[in-house]
C-alpha cells in the first residue's frame, strides 16, 4: 500500500522521527539505519559548536533533518533558534520546543502558538511540541503548523502514554497528523499509539538509556509499523461483558 506519512508536502516511508540528542555521535548512522528513519531531530546548539566533532557529520545522507528549538523561554528565543539552523542550511523543517519550566518541562502553549504563526508565515514547516489541549491545537491549526506533537508523559521519563485519552481527543478532532512525542518508553507503547491513529512516534531516552541502542531502534521501527497496519485494518471489537467462543463449532456439545 502506498501509505505515506505527509508533512509539508513532502512524503514519508517510515514514521518513525529518531532523536539524536542523548546518546553519542558515533552511534547516531546505526540507530538512523536500524530504525528506518527518514526524519532526524537535532538541536541547534549540538550542530553549531565550535567542537571537531559536529552532529551533521554524523547523519546519513537523505534524512530530513528536523532541528528543534530546544532551550527557548520564548517565542521570540524559538524564531532566531529556527533561523539560525535554516541558515545553516538544515532546511525548511522546524519542531518548536518552548519551556519555561525547568522541573517538568512542559511546554509553554502560548508561545509555541506564536512561534508557530510567525515562522509559519516564513515558509518553515513548523512541527509543535505541544502539551495535549484540544483547543491549543485548533489555534496551531489556525497558525499553520504542518503537524501537532503532543506529548505522551514528561520529557525524558519514558513513562508511557499517560496523556492517552487527550491524544486520542486530537487524532479524532485535528485534521493534522498527530505526532505522539515525548515519554514514549517502550516500543509495546508505541505501537499502542499507533493503533489509535497517531500519525508518527518520536523517540529519544527510550532508545539512549536502552542497552542496545541500535537493536531498540528496529524494535521501535517494527512496533510502529505493526501498530500503524492494526489501525488501517480496524481492531476488533471489545466485549463489555461475558466471553463469545471463537469458532461456534467448539462450543459445548448438546445432548
Amino acid at each position: 500500500m502506498d501509505d505515506c506519512l505527509e508533512l509539508g508536502g513532502q512524503r514519508f516511508h517510515s514514521r518513525f522521527i529518531l532523536g539524536s540528542g542523548k546518546y553519542s555521535l558515533q552511534l547516531i548512522e546505526a540507530a538512523v539505519q536500524d530504525a528506518g528513519a527518514e526524519i532526524v531531530t537535532l538541536a541547534v546548539r549540538r550542530a553549531n559548536t565550535q567542537d571537531k566533532e559536529n552532529i551533521l557529520d554524523y547523519i546519513p545522507k537523505g534524512v530530513t533533518l528536523l532541528p528543534n528549538t530546544s532551550g527557548a523561554r520564548n517565542a521570540e528565543e524559538a524564531v532566531r533558534i529556527a533561523r539560525l539552523a535554516r541558515a545553516m542550511g538544515c532546511g525548511d523543517f522546524v519542531k518548536i520546543e518552548i519551556m519555561r519550566d525547568s522541573k517538568y518541562l512542559l511546554p509553554d502553549n502560548g508561545e509555541t502558538v506564536k512561534a508557530t504563526e510567525m515562522l509559519a508565515k516564513e515558509g518553515f514547516i513548523v512541527l509543535p511540541y505541544m502539551y495535549p489541549d484540544l483547543n491549543v491545537a485548533r489555534e496551531l491549526v489556525s497558525a499553520g503548523a504542518a503537524a501537532v506533537m503532543p506529548l505522551a508523559a514528561p520529557i525524558g521519563s519514558n513513562k508511557g502514554l499517560a496523556t492517552k485519552e487527550f491524544i486520542q481527543i486530537l487524532i479524532d478532532e485535528i485534521d493534522l497528523p498527530v505526532i505522539v512525542d515525548a515519554g514514549i518508553g517502550a516500543p509495546s507503547q508505541a505501537c499502542e499509539a499507533m493503533e489509535m491513529g497517531a500519525a508518527a512516534i518520536m523517540a529519544n531516552t527510550a532508545l539512549a538509556t536502552a542497552g542496545n541502542l541500535p537493536l531498540m531502534a528496529a524494535a521501535f521501527k517494527e512496533a510502529i509499523v505493526a501498530g500503524r497496519k492494526a489501525y488501517l485494518a480496524g481492531l476488533g471489537r471489545v466485549l463489555t461483558r461475558g466471553a463469545e467462543a471463537s469458532d461456534p463449532l467448539t462450543g459445548f456439545l448438546h445432548d
